[in-house]
């Protein structure tokens, strides 16, 4: 199933059509061909039905006893294929802001972490037909990656290079929003922009994490300090030996 375009004409148009066929369905009724006029009634009242009105950002999907014929995406006033049902989609950008959801990071630490997902129906076929709910959907399948990638990484990582939820929240961005648009593809769903909100260790772990969290910055300091404390005699001599070799060099010595 994937979006088509819909039989439709200009609604100033139909309602000209609709007249027409009115007034003469009249005039065969009363002076020409009863039969004919009745015919030429119902063919006008049979247009009527299918007057229809889109807002800007908005598509109307059209089915007809059943199938699905197509959908109209210009905003306007149109006559479409009578005797049809009509069901509007929303072509508008919209965020979804997922709950606060518990679960571990790759350490078994537990987190809570929440996200906002920015998204657009690019496919309206896709979005009815597909899926029961594709709101709902949304909701769902974000919550379910959101899980998914946070059970990948750390929260916290004490090497430099290796990529946290706290530290790289670019890449964790990216990432999510990877993992997600295959699973909303089938709703014909498009994914701009999926950003973490919300990021903290449960509160069972939290003052323990935070004690952690001072004595791992401690240690760094520490660190920092006996290195400096240990190159600092060697960047002296080997600037000494530098300078030495430079007075040499100019005869000096």
């Amino acid at each position: 199933m994937s979006e088509k375009k819909a039989w439709h004409i200009n609604g100033f148009l139909g309602i000209l059509a609709i007249v027409v066929f009115a007034l003469l369905g009249l005039f065969f009724l009363f002076a020409v061909n009863f039969f004919a006029g009745i015919v030429l009634l119902a063919i006008s009242v049979l247009l009527v039905s299918g007057i229809c009105v889109i807002q800007p950002n908005q598509a109307l999907v059209v089915t007809f006893f059943g199938r699905y014929v197509g959908a109209i995406r210009e905003s306007g006033f149109y006559v479409t294929i009578p005797l049809s049902v009509r069901r509007r989609v929303s072509l508008r950008v919209r965020n979804f802001n997922s709950a606060k959801l518990k679960v571990n990071d790759v350490d078994g630490n537990p987190i809570e972490i929440a996200a906002v997902i920015v998204f657009r129906v690019v496919d309206a076929a896709k979005a009815v037909f597909n899926v029961e709910d594709y709101e709902e959907f949304v909701e769902i399948q974000s919550e379910t990656a959101l899980r998914h990638v946070a059970t990948k990484y750390p929260y916290d990582s004490a090497e430099e290079e290796g990529i946290s939820l706290r530290g790289n929240g670019e890449e964790v961005s990216k990432h999510l929003k990877e993992e997600l648009q295959p699973r909303l593809d089938v709703a014909g769903v498009e994914i701009m922009e999926a950003r973490l909100t919300h990021l903290a260790y449960s509160t069972e772990i939290a003052s323990v994490m935070l004690q952690r969290q001072q004595a791992s910055a401690i240690l760094a300091a520490r660190k920092k300090i006996v290195e400096g404390a240990v190159g600092m005699p060697r960047w002296r001599l080997r600037n000494w030996k530098k300078t030495a070799l430079n007075w040499t060099k100019s005869g000096k010595w």
